[in-house]
């Protein structure tokens, strides 16, 4: 039963203690499913840029997963296993949970971090071009995780870049390792969904909150759902854009096997999502836009018992925080689990799985 908030903040509650709220999967009901590592599939990551979500089909998820739910139970060190690389994290937009995520992950493995926190202590200001400043990281970094306003930032930084580069967000493009820490949440929570096709009533319906089109977290989650077609129904997006997928996401959706419909209703359609992905700011171009005002979620929502919710954060009032002490909040665990997804996708393109898992974990 889901407690009201006013009783749950005088209630003993051990996970309270802990830091933890909302629901938080076991890690290991992930593992228990498949508990041995094809690292031929993570060999694919070795020495590779990291740029769209597109890169990602469902055996490589899989695995990064496993890996990823292996460190987070600790089953073995991997403290050393970087310690000769140094990560360039180079944000030039603001970012939190990414830029502190993705140093928090070199940290525990290891390695070394450089940070770029603001575009106007760099040469941009100055107006030094994208390409030069890839060809610098090439001397002062092993990998650079790069978050820029524009979208065409990667293609130029890329041209005279010769290390692996990690899409920490460009534009109103994408955010591919955002997309992994959400599949990754959604996984613990129902692992059914990346072994086997699950009975067709108990396929998942699948809210988007925002619009794919412009929105990077948005249109990075919808292309990794096309890779669980076998068990996801429907997904319905919900948004007060005339046409919230655009040309490119419009061909990519066109041969889907999942129906995918369009609905400016929330509140009428709760009663059958079992997953609501959810996100209210969009970048585009020239500042940031705000589009909760007509989709928010809160306890007096509708929901079902156990429907799940997913945001990206930074919240603002589409997203109550009177929810964060239900089991509606997946979207804690979901921040949680992707330091430890992206140590994983670290490792592998790094080459250094082999170096750090045991044999007994190896297929």
């Amino acid at each position: 039963m889901i407690r009201p908030a006013s009783q749950v903040e005088h209630v003993a509650d051990p996970l309270r203690k802990a830091g933890r709220l909302g629901n938080c999967p076991d890690p290991q009901n992930f593992i228990n499913h498949d508990p041995k590592l094809d690292l031929e599939q993570l060999d694919r990551l070795h020495d590779t840029s990291v740029l769209s979500a597109s890169q990602f089909d469902l055996p490589l998820m899989r695995e990064l997963m496993k890996l990823a739910a292996y460190m987070q139970q600790r089953k073995f060190d991997v403290g050393r296993a970087l310690e000769d690389k140094i990560l360039a994290a180079a944000f030039f937009e603001p970012s939190t949970r990414t830029r502190l995520s993705f140093e928090s992950a070199m940290l525990h493995v290891g390695g070394k971090t450089l940070s770029v926190a603001d575009a106007k202590t760099t040469g941009v200001a100055k107006g030094e071009s994208m390409r030069d400043i890839g060809q610098m990281f090439n001397s002062y970094a092993d990998v650079v995780v790069v978050r820029h306003t524009e979208q065409k930032s990667l293609q130029e930084l890329c041209e005279y870049l010769r290390i692996p580069l990690i899409n920490g967000g460009n534009g109103s493009d994408e955010h591919p390792t955002q997309a992994l820490a959400d599949w990754y949440a959604l996984c613990k929570w129902r692992p059914e969904l990346a072994f086997g096709q699950l009975p067709e009533k108990f396929r998942l319906n699948i809210g988007i909150i925002g619009t794919p089109g412009n929105m990077r977290t948005v249109k990075s989650f919808l292309t990794l759902a096309l890779n669980f077609h076998e068990n996801i129904n429907h997904i319905t997006i919900f948004s007060e854009m005339a046409d919230p997928l655009g040309d490119e996401i419009r061909e990519m959706t066109n041969n889907s096997p999942i129906g995918i419909d369009f609905s400016r209703n929330l509140q009428q359609s709760l009663e059958y999502l079992d997953v609501i992905y959810m996100n209210a700011i969009a970048f585009l171009g020239d500042g940031y836009r705000f589009f909760g005002e007509a989709f928010s979620l809160s306890q007096k929502s509708q929901l079902k018992p156990d429907t799940v919710i997913l945001h990206p954060l930074a919240r603002g009032e589409e997203l109550s925080t009177d929810l964060d002490e239900t089991q509606h909040n997946l979207y804690f665990n979901q921040a949680d689990g992707a330091v430890w997804l992206r140590q994983a996708l670290l490792l592998a393109i790094f080459g250094r799985v082999r170096h750090v898992v045991p044999r007994e974990f190896i297929a």
